[in-house]
């Protein structure tokens, strides 16, 4: 091996654990009722309870959202399987998730490149 590719895995594997940190704890720290998007598809709507539940009355953009398809997914609303105690654990499944999405695609990349170049 040489010593770029040591330096090179050295510098991947110190990339890889430093995001896996942030991503563990700042995934905690993240609020669990986001107020920017929310504040902003809500104005001009009330929020009125009703026997079924919460309910937007009046006119603005979240009134007719639904639920996204995967919203009841194993890792939805940062947490995990729910737990909302998990935010840091799903953000380090996210983060490793990502991580190995990228090094695949990286990897056949390369392995185009060094095709295409041949012998």
């Amino acid at each position: 091996m040489t010593a770029s590719t040591r330096s090179s895995r050295r510098f991947l594997l110190g990339f890889a654990l430093a995001v896996l940190l942030i991503a563990g704890v700042l995934s905690s720290q993240a609020s669990s009722s986001p107020d920017g998007l929310d504040a902003a598809t809500t104005r001009g709507c009330d929020t009125v309870e009703t026997d079924t539940g919460a309910s937007l009355v009046g006119d603005c953009i979240a009134k007719n959202a639904e639920d996204h398809h995967l919203s009841a997914s194993p890792l939805a609303d940062y947490t995990v399987s729910g737990r909302s105690g998990f935010t840091g654990v799903a953000g380090i499944i996210g983060a490793a998730a990502t991580f190995v999405v990228a090094a695949a695609a990286f990897r056949l990349l390369a392995r185009g490149r060094r095709h295409r170049a041949g012998p």
